[in-house]
């Protein structure tokens, strides 16, 4: 099984460039970000920067978010935000030549917070076409546009596989465009109070990825209460082969010591 490190959560007590080397470090041979930059469009040296921190680590990119806002006051992406359309779309070619340089074909879309004052409808209508156009944007290199469920986010209004999966039908319908797939985070799922395991039995095959963090707290796995391990050993019985991400918040010298005993 390849786990592949979170580098926006995880090892935050260095400076991003340096996280995939300690995730290298560490034992990994993958890392996955949420966009990097404080901009859509960042500049050629921002963004060679970020590539060579990959490989000069030599580790894998399997992940990259698309720009999402600012995700620290509470943003929770663009794909539905109409005053911020154009900022996504002018941010997928960006996303997909990173992808293209590292080898990178899961690119995370999240979703957006409704937006006081704008209808749901108009606002579903756009995420409607601007994750057509990021499908599209990432095909030729082999890309897969991931939509997940998000908890803790009042206004978002995925929360879980069945509202994700809606959505992908819905772009599957209108535009004909069948590689977006379920991020299946584990952690979100269990927390907005869908059945994991009736997730996992149903649509395991329509997984992009999966990510992991126990509950309550969203630490590593042992944690909290979450039956992680058997979740990913269903997921895997039933043909998930991707990486699992590793996206938790830890207080842990060793962040990574659950797997020792795993």
């Amino acid at each position: 099984m390849l786990y592949t490190v979170n580098c926006s959560i995880l090892l935050t007590e260095l400076p991003l460039l340096q996280r995939p080397a300690a995730a290298k470090a560490a034992g990994f041979d993958a890392v996955e970000f949420w966009w990097p930059f404080a901009t859509a469009v960042p500049t050629e040296t921002q963004i060679a920067d970020f590539e060579n921190a990959i490989t000069d680590a030599d580790v894998r990119l399997t992940g990259l978010n698309f720009a999402a806002g600012d995700m620290p006051a509470g943003d929770r992406g663009l794909v539905s935000w109409p005053a911020r359309s154009d900022e996504f779309r002018d941010n997928l070619a960006v996303a997909a030549g990173i992808g293209g340089h590292l080898g990178c074909t899961s690119f995370n879309a999240l979703y957006g917070n409704r937006i006081d004052g704008v209808a749901p409808e108009e606002q579903d209508e756009l995420a409607i076409e601007n994750l057509s156009l990021a499908a599209r944007f990432v095909a030729p290199i082999g890309g897969t546009v991931l939509l997940e469920p998000v908890s803790g986010a009042p206004k978002y209004p995925l929360r879980t596989a069945a509202d994700v999966l809606a959505v992908i039908e819905r772009v599957s319908i209108q535009s004909g465009d069948t590689n977006i797939k379920l991020l299946a985070d584990f952690y979100h799922l269990a927390v907005n109070g869908d059945d994991v395991e009736a997730v996992i039995s149903e649509h395991a095959h329509r997984f992009g990825h999966i990510q992991i963090a126990d509950a309550p707290g969203r630490g590593e796995p042992g944690t909290g209460t979450l039956p992680i391990h058997e979740w990913l050993a269903h997921s895997h019985d039933l043909g998930y082969d991707g990486p699992i991400g590793l996206e938790y918040k830890t207080v842990a010298t060793n962040p990574f010591a659950w797997l020792e005993t795993a």
